[in-house]
């Protein structure tokens, strides 16, 4: 049964509403997307059920379907069609598909979301260049690339209107202090120069420019290390529309990961519990310091036979381990062979709630400052 966003949004929520396009967003937070499978149709359903944009992860949604190690594409392509549709039997709100760039089925992913009519792509873990010539003129669904900087932006901007004569419907500015890949290089992740409070003056500086010569409005939401409703009013006050916030959903009822790994976030009690490490995508990757990660920063090689070939950037056979067995080890509840992503401060969640719990403390945060 599809449920009706609570109206309570509607009268105490003191976080401007914005539109993409004509998509109106009640409370401006996406829901960051999180693979392999944290965030799916339950816990998209949700986020967009509390009037904000839940994300289902395009990364290799189909791990479970019988055929996943022998036929990869196909698996994918229904699974994800599978929870895009289970999410739109489940609420009215927007959702949206996030697509890494970096992935060999970068092109079926998005061109099934499309063709389920989602109504927002994010796409990032590289430059999303080619995003706009999957989309056929009729449809309504938005593009959004994630960049780290002005100069990226104004790269796909380029690119997109020469190419395609588009613009992106909105931007993710991602610092270096989310979860999972970072799209910097590993001596660059605690540089200054990536923080939001530097980059995104400029990235506004962008957008407002493309709105002066095209008569498009861009909204901007920031990402990565992005906590409370406090950080999020930060940065709306310096001219944000909001921001893009995964970890602090990992540890809600509604996550679609096992208890077991919701429990890592619990367990985590320090800055020093979240480490950045090599990922076999030959980017940095910020996770839990949990056994499996441990083994790793000691040196020990985890090889395997890759059945998968899901990454253009990963050599398997040289490797220290397989992020994608890892990552569904994780979400499983096999920790010890796993691999747990974390925004920086993930090691602030420390209970189990609900999605409508989270929205009411951001929202509190928010308005107490």
């Amino acid at each position: 049964m599809v449920k009706s966003i609570p109206a309570i949004h509607d009268v105490l929520s003191s976080m401007k509403k914005i539109n993409i396009g004509e998509l109106k967003i009640n409370i401006p937070i996406i829901q960051g997307g999180m693979g392999i499978g944290v965030s799916l149709s339950g816990l998209a359903s949700a986020v967009a059920t509390e009037g904000g944009v839940g994300t289902i992860s395009a990364v290799a949604p189909g791990f479970r379907e019988p055929d996943f190690l022998t036929n990869f594409r196909e698996a994918n392509m229904r699974a994800l069609a599978n929870e895009i549709r289970k999410a739109r039997e489940l609420t009215k709100g927007v959702l949206a598909v996030n697509i890494m760039v970096a992935l060999t089925n970068f092109a079926d992913m998005v061109q099934t979301a499309i063709k389920e009519k989602i109504d927002i792509i994010i796409a990032g873990a590289g430059l999303a260049l080619n995003l706009p010539e999957y989309r056929p003129e009729n449809s309504l669904t938005k593009l959004v690339p994630i960049v780290s900087t002005d100069r990226a932006l104004n790269i796909i901007i380029r690119k997109w209107f020469k190419n395609y004569n588009c613009l992106p419907d909105a931007v993710v500015l991602e610092s270096p202090y989310s979860g999972g890949h970072q799209g910097v290089k590993m001596d660059e992740v605690g540089d200054s120069e990536f923080d939001l409070e530097q980059q995104l003056p400029k990235v506004l500086a962008v957008v407002n420019e493309c709105e002066r010569l095209y008569n498009k409005k861009i909204p901007v939401f920031v990402a990565g290390g992005v906590q409370t409703g406090a950080d999020i009013r930060k940065f709306v006050e310096m001219g944000a529309s909001g921001a893009q916030i995964g970890t602090r959903f990992i540890t809600t009822d509604e996550c679609d990961a096992s208890m077991e790994f919701k429990q890592q976030y619990i367990n985590a009690k320090s800055p020093d519990d979240i480490v950045v490490i090599h990922s076999p995508v030959g980017l940095p990757l910020r996770v839990l310091k949990t056994k499996f990660v441990k083994s790793i920063i000691a040196g020990e090689n985890k090889p395997i036979a890759c059945y998968y070939k899901c990454l253009h950037t990963c050599d398997y056979k040289s490797v220290s381990f397989c992020i994608a067995k890892a990552l569904v080890n994780a979400q499983s509840g096999h920790i010890d062979e796993g691999v747990c992503c974390s925004g920086v401060n993930g090691y602030k969640n420390n209970e189990i709630v609900s999605v409508h719990e989270v929205f009411e403390q951001l929202e509190a945060e928010y308005r107490e400052g």
